[in-house]
């Protein structure tokens, strides 16, 4: 077999076993299969593809081989492919049958957890002190927005009952087992290994990033606490209160003008609007809540987007999110999982390499990477700017400067403790895994859950318990949140360079085609800060984030008001298509799609949310 055949034989191999498992994936996740056997038998047959150590010596001896090959177009793509594989069976190869084993016992230790926990009901008292169940994000909300004390009371409290639930139900066993399999291939804990495989650095290199911004941010995080406790009383810092206590009002002032019913119309333009083009993309959203449903929004693609021998294969991308529309806050929180979650799907749809290994969510692509696409994305919800053109009330009137400026008040004092809210969970994690296995007790990691929040947010207890954050129990995404932290530190150093050369980010139409040349194309076979570099001719530097978390309000309302301003000279940007066939679905259902139309696809969307919410 020729180099290029061997490239080829490989690229199909990897669509069919990936296809299979991303399927399994997303049926189980929707809560529309129970297979979860079947799903962990896929997933161990993509793990044992990807980790396969012989893979390795034969993609060397084909790499060179490659170099006699004598056409220079077909040696240069065929190296290149070889290469993604190369660093894609390094990042996963497991050498010994001991690690082979323990990752297969991972993998079904972690379907047995999933199932259990989808099965476990949570429940708090709603506004007419009757007992209602309720998902993660109806929680959370809850906990943001409720005006009823004893709302969030009884919504935080039932996430503090999850985290007992899972440390008495097996993820202390997971850890030990996860440690377990780290150390066989040399590392000292799970953390460490992760953090190597999902950021390409270690946890010490990490953690000077970390340390630096912990220093950076924690005068303004003490202050806005000490300032809030001033002017409500203490009990405004406990873990029901608190976030309410700085945005509740203003968040339900907004709360007419993004319902979500207009979500998807709003994704749709803005994205438009941007230039944003998904190559050809078949997109699947399933955007409201349910039982059974996994209780966090991701973004899957079961298709990558390649050139296969120079064929388009465009992406087939799966996205979530867990709307209640009729909740007060589902509205932006909704369109900021649609747009978050469509950032990703833009990426994955764009990446124009010659392999399917180049256009994937898992090592070598970095995390912090991935998540800058979507959460540059998710950052113009903030913009002023973008509230004036898109935050409309069922007249079609924009949302008034006085709800902007009152976001503004309560939410910049609080940004440091916002970007804390991310950093607590590498300090808690790290930690967590470096404990010897007989101090991995319930009580004991409970009391280092608090003692880290207490530490890094200034708070007794979190808003939102770390225990109960989703991606702690899931193999690719524990022990690698930090990648958020790296992002959104990357996310304002590209806004910086956008606004530097344009002036302003909302409806730029240079701005979707400058992302895919620099950011997408090239998929992993760019390591992060190399593509920061390819935009900004600048590497990767922390000080933009920091530098936003350290604005008085004042200083932040000053320009948020320029933002406003700057509209009345300015024409909006046509919408351009997004170049994807998108379907709308609940489940098994589907809602609307865009075979007429985007803007049928939308009325259809709308008068379902409407007819059966009610906004």
């Amino acid at each position: 077999m020729t180099a290029t055949a061997y490239l080829n034989t490989l690229n199909q191999a990897y669509l069919t076993v990936h296809r299979e498992k991303e399927d399994f994936f997303w049926e189980t996740y929707m809560g529309t299969s129970d297979d979860h056997d079947g799903s962990a038998k896929a997933q161990t047959a993509w793990t044992n593809f990807i980790s396969d150590a012989g893979k390795i010596a034969e993609v060397k001896a084909q790499l060179a081989a490659a170099d006699a090959i004598t056409d220079s177009k077909e040696r240069e793509q065929t190296i290149t492919g070889l290469k993604g594989w190369l660093a894609t069976f390094e990042s996963h190869a497991l050498e010994s049958q001991q690690a082979q084993a323990l990752k297969a016992d991972i993998i079904k230790f972690e379907a047995d957890l999933f199932e259990k926990k989808q099965n476990h009901a949570m429940c708090y008292i709603d506004e007419n002190g009757q007992q209602a169940e309720g998902s993660l994000p109806v929680l959370g909300a809850n906990i943001r927005n409720s005006g009823d004390v004893g709302v969030r009371q009884s919504s935080h409290q039932a996430l503090l009952d999850l985290e007992q639930w899972l440390l008495t139900n097996g993820f202390l066993d997971l850890v030990k087992l996860r440690n377990k399999f780290a150390r066989s291939l040399g590392y000292d804990n799970f953390f460490d290994f992760s953090v190597v495989k999902t950021e390409q650095m270690t946890a010490k290199e990490l953690f000077v990033i970390l340390d630096d911004f912990e220093t950076r941010t924690r005068a303004s995080n003490q202050s806005s606490l000490d300032e809030l406790a001033k002017n409500l009383g203490e009990s405004a810092l406990q873990g029901h209160n608190f976030v309410y206590s700085f945005s509740g009002d203003a968040m339900r002032d907004l709360d007419a003008y993004v319902p979500f019913s207009q979500s998807l119309r709003r994704w749709v333009e803005s994205f438009g609007r941007l230039n944003i083009d998904y190559s050809g993309a078949e997109l699947t959203l399933d955007l409201l809540d349910r039982k059974g449903k996994y209780q966090n929004g991701f973004c899957h693609g079961p298709v990558p987007s390649f050139y296969d021998q120079e064929s388009w294969i465009p992406a087939k991308v799966n996205f979530t999110s867990n709307a209640k529309p009729d909740q007060v806050g589902s509205g932006y929180d909704g369109i900021n999982t649609l747009f978050h979650e469509g950032g990703h799907a833009a990426h994955f749809a764009n990446v124009k390499m010659n392999s399917p290994c180049f256009s994937q969510e898992f090592a070598p692509t970095s995390m912090a990477y991935a998540e800058t696409q979507s959460m540059f994305c998710d950052s113009l919800l903030e913009d002023a700017d973008w509230l004036k053109q898109y935050a409309l009330d069922a007249e079609g009137q924009p949302v008034p400067d006085e709800v902007i400026k009152a976001l503004v008040d309560s939410r910049q004092p609080f940004r440091s403790y916002i970007e804390r809210s991310i950093l607590v969970v590498p300090y808690f994690e790290r930690a967590l895994y470096q404990l010897p296995e007989d101090q991995l007790t319930p009580e004991n990691v409970t009391q280092l859950a608090r003692d880290m929040e207490r530490k890094i947010l200034g708070l007794a207890c979190s808003p939102r318990p770390l225990l109960a954050i989703p991606h702690l129990l899931s193999d690719e995404a524990a022990c690698s949140y930090q990648g958020y932290l790296l992002a959104h530190m990357a996310v304002f150093q590209t806004r910086a360079y956008f606004t530097e050369k344009f002036g302003y980010l909302t409806d730029n139409p240079e701005i979707g085609p400058l992302l895919a040349e620099h950011y997408w194309h090239a998929g992993n076979s760019v390591n992060h800060n190399g593509t920061i570099m390819r935009l900004t001719g600048e590497g990767f530097n922390a000080k933009y984030l920091a530098d936003e978390c350290n604005l008085s309000k004042e200083q932040a309302w000053a320009l948020e008001k320029q933002k406003i301003a700057a509209l009345a000279d300015r024409r909006r940007a046509d919408i351009s298509p997004l170049n994807a066939t998108i379907s709308i679905v609940d489940g098994a259902m589907k809602l609307a799609d865009n075979s007429q139309s985007d803007g049928v696809m939308c009325h259809d969307f709308e008068t379902y949310i409407v007819s059966t919410y009610g906004r």
